[in-house]
C-alpha cells in the first residue's frame, strides 16, 4: 500500500535538490556579453518587416557556405561573407585580400589580366590566380561592418565641407574626395553631388566604392566568384554567366549590412577625448555628423560619431603601395573611421591588426605609422607624456 506522506516528502526533496542543481548551473553559466561589447547586431528601431529582413541577410552573410554546386569559383578568395568579418568585425591577416595594378594615366593597367584582385584559390581542376610579372600589388585587410548603413546617409554636401585639396585653410591638411564611376545598377542618393560627371566614393580602403549594393554585388563576384545580374561577369573566364544569386538574396544582405548598429561606445578617458583635439587628430578622423533621410526611420537623421572625414589623405612614402583606385593616389587612403576599434581584437585572434594591412600590432605603433599629411599629428603624440599616450589610447579603445 502506497505511504502517500511519505512520497509527497521525499518529491518535495527530490524537487529542492533540483532546483539546487539548476540554480548551482546557473551560477556557473557565463553571463550574457553586454551589448557595447558586441559589434553585431541590428540597430534598435526596426520594424517587424524590417527585423525580419535583417535576420534573412544575417542568415545569408553568415550562414551560407557556397560550394561549386551552388556557384562558388571556379576561382574565388572566401567561401562565405562570414568567414573574413567574424562578429561583423575586422578581419584577420590570414583573410586579407590582394588588389594588383601598376596604375598609368589611364588607371589600373591590368584589368585585362585578372585585375583588381587576385582570386588565389582554386576549386578543383582549376588554377589559382597569380600576379601578373610587373604588377604592383598591396594587402587589404577586411573592414569592420557595423554601422555601415549610417556611414552610407553621411550628406555628400558634409563631405565636400571638408575636402581641401590644395590646403586653402593652411592647416597642413589637403584631404580630397575619391571621384568614382558608378556601375548601371547604382542608383545615386537623391542628394547626391557630382564633380564633372563623377560621384563621391565612401566605402573601400581608398574609398573607390559607391553605396552597400555596390560593395555587396562585388565582393560576391570578386571575392566568392558568384555573379548576379548586377555582377554578371564570370571572374573566371570573363563571359557573361547566369546570375548564381538572387537579387532577393543579394538586397537582403545589403539590408542587413545597412541597418547593422553603430558600435555602442564604452567608458572612455575624458582626458583622452581632450587630446584627440590638441594633436590635431580629430581634423581627419572627425567625431561627429548627422545622417539625411532614410526610408528606413531607425537610420533616419541620427547624429553618429564614426570618427571619419571619408576623405583621402597622402599617408607619406611608408604608407605608398603602389596601388591605386579611383582617383586616389598610390599614398592616398581614406581616413578609417575608428568607432569599434577597441572590439576589433575579438575579431582578429585576441591582438591587433591595424592599418590597411594590418601591419601595426598596436595603436600606438599605427599612429606611429602616419606620415604625410598625418606626420603633425605623429610628432604631437610623441611629444607626449606616457600618462598622455595612455589616456589617449584609452579614448580610443572605448569608441
Amino acid at each position: 500500500m502506497v505511504d502517500f506522506k511519505t512520497l509527497s516528502f521525499w518529491s518535495i526533496c527530490a524537487f529542492g535538490l533540483i532546483c539546487s542543481f539548476l540554480m548551482g548551473c546557473h551560477d556557473l553559466l557565463p553571463s550574457a556579453p553586454l551589448e557595447e561589447d558586441l559589434l553585431d547586431g541590428p540597430v534598435e528601431g526596426l520594424t517587424p518587416d524590417q527585423s525580419a529582413l535583417f535576420i534573412a541577410g544575417d542568415i545569408a552573410f553568415n550562414d551560407e557556405v557556397f560550394i561549386p554546386e551552388s556557384g562558388l569559383g571556379p576561382i574565388f578568395v572566401a567561401t562565405s561573407c562570414g568567414s573574413c568579418h567574424a562578429g561583423d568585425g575586422k578581419g584577420h591577416p590570414f583573410t586579407t585580400l590582394t588588389r594588383f595594378g601598376q596604375p598609368d594615366a589611364g588607371g589600373n593597367k591590368f584589368l585585362n589580366q585578372g585585375g583588381p584582385q587576385l582570386q588565389h584559390r582554386a576549386i578543383p581542376g582549376y588554377r589559382p590566380e597569380a600576379i601578373p610579372a610587373g604588377a604592383t600589388f598591396t594587402k587589404l585587410l577586411p573592414p569592420a561592418n557595423t554601422g555601415l548603413g549610417f556611414i552610407e546617409l553621411i550628406p555628400d554636401s558634409d563631405i565636400l565641407a571638408r575636402h581641401d585639396p590644395t590646403d586653402v585653410d593652411g592647416d597642413g591638411i589637403s584631404g580630397r574626395v575619391n571621384l568614382i564611376d558608378l556601375p548601371d545598377y547604382v542608383t545615386p542618393h537623391a542628394e547626391a553631388i557630382t564633380m564633372g560627371g563623377k560621384y563621391i566614393g565612401r566605402f573601400g580602403k581608398k574609398a573607390a566604392v559607391y553605396n552597400l549594393l555596390q560593395q555587396t554585388a562585388n565582393a560576391y563576384n570578386q571575392d566568392i566568384g558568384i555573379t548576379s545580374t548586377f555582377e554578371p561577369i564570370d571572374t573566371y573566364s570573363g563571359l557573361v554567366i547566369d546570375p548564381e544569386i538572387s537579387d532577393k538574396t543579394i538586397n537582403e544582405v545589403v539590408f542587413y549590412l545597412q541597418t547593422l548598429k553603430a558600435p555602442v561606445p564604452r567608458a572612455g578617458i575624458i582626458e583622452g577625448k581632450k587630446l584627440m583635439e590638441t594633436t590635431g587628430c580629430t581634423k581627419c578622423h572627425v567625431p561627429q555628423f548627422q545622417t539625411t533621410f532614410s526610408s528606413v526611420a531607425a537610420l533616419s537623421h541620427q547624429i553618429i560619431y564614426p570618427y571619419t572625414d571619408l576623405l583621402l589623405h597622402d599617408m607619406g612614402p611608408e604608407l605608398d603601395d603602389g596601388y591605386t583606385e579611383g582617383s586616389a593616389l598610390t599614398s592616398e587612403w581614406r581616413t578609417p573611421p575608428l568607432w569599434g576599434l577597441g572590439l576589433s581584437k575579438n575579431s582578429q585572434g585576441g591582438k591587433y591588426f591595424l592599418m590597411h594591412d594590418g601591419r601595426a600590432k598596436s595603436i600606438e605603433e599605427a599612429i606611429l605609422l602616419h606620415g604625410g599629411e598625418g606626420q603633425s599629428s605623429k610628432a604631437t603624440f610623441e611629444a607626449l607624456s606616457a600618462e598622455e599616450k595612455k589616456q589617449l589610447i584609452q579614448f580610443l579603445e572605448s569608441l
